[in-house]
């Protein structure tokens, strides 16, 4: 497996659903489940920002002179 920094998304998402099946499946040993855990939390974290910033990225255009500019009824935090 890539390193969790070189994975992409669909990678991220794709050790993530494995991690949630085997901590579904409740016989992991407690150390080895709060390990798959920590790992767990870090891969949503990556999914999470990856999204929020594809979604960033997708609320924007382009004006005519290189300006980035909000779709309207997008909504700023």
């Amino acid at each position: 497996m890539s390193t969790k920094k070189n994975m992409t998304f669909e990678e991220s998402m794709t050790a993530l659903e494995e991690i949630v099946k085997l901590l579904e499946q409740g016989e992991v040993p407690l150390e080895e489940a709060l390990s798959q855990f920590q790992k767990g939390i870090e891969l949503s974290k990556i999914c999470q920002n990856t999204l929020t910033s594809a979604e960033e990225t997708l609320t924007k255009i382009m004006t005519a002179d290189n300006q980035e500019v909000l779709f309207e009824g997008t909504e700023t935090e």
